[in-house]
């Protein structure tokens, strides 16, 4: 199974159009938070359409009613408040939005992938058994460096236990290796 992970898209609807593109494989998505504001919702079940969309909230997440009203129009749009497991393609996951919860959660060892955001920093490392992955950030901001940085997602191979990062820009979507 494909698994399609991002993160704080932050209302940038540009770059999540040309992510949606590059998750065509993607047999299922997870969103790490901060969509921001609630139309994002429909972005993203528009362009992931029939296919399950898991989606934690994160702090910049204000609007909880109406991004939860505009989930509850798509049957395949689940919201879980602020922490997700399941069994995906035979792998564990753990989708949170917050880096210094991920870190812990990733070193229980219950978990197969870890899954997070928040920081926008893109990086995959394993940790004890388990791989935490944090696919960057869709907005393409680092608010505490304060400078443009690549927006990123990944896809994750359940069957290989393998994940690849990538890059959106304005005309493409690329391998990204960091």
């Amino acid at each position: 199974m494909k698994v399609g992970i991002l993160s704080d898209i932050h209302d940038n609807i540009w770059k999540l159009a040309g992510v949606l593109a590059g998750l065509q494989e993607a047999e299922v998505l997870i969103c790490c938070g901060d969509l921001c504001s609630p139309f994002i919702i429909g972005l993203l079940a528009e362009g992931f359409r029939d296919r399950p969309i898991h989606i934690v909230f994160g702090n910049n997440d204000a609007d909880l009613f109406r991004i939860t009203n505009n989930a509850k129009k798509y049957a395949h749009v689940h919201l879980h408040g602020e922490f997700f497991q399941a069994e995906l393609g035979g792998k564990r996951f753990a989708v949170n939005h917050f880096d210094y919860l991920a870190r812990p959660i990733a070193a229980s060892g219950q978990y197969d992938v870890v899954c997070y955001g928040h920081n926008h920093i893109y990086k995959i490392e394993p940790l004890g058994r388990s791989l935490t992955i944090n696919p960057g950030a869709i907005m393409g901001y680092d608010p505490v460096g304060k400078k443009a940085i690549p927006s990123t997602f990944v896809l994750y191979d359940t069957e290989t236990g393998s994940a690849s990062g990538f890059e959106v820009r304005a005309d493409q979507v690329i391998l990204y290796t960091h």
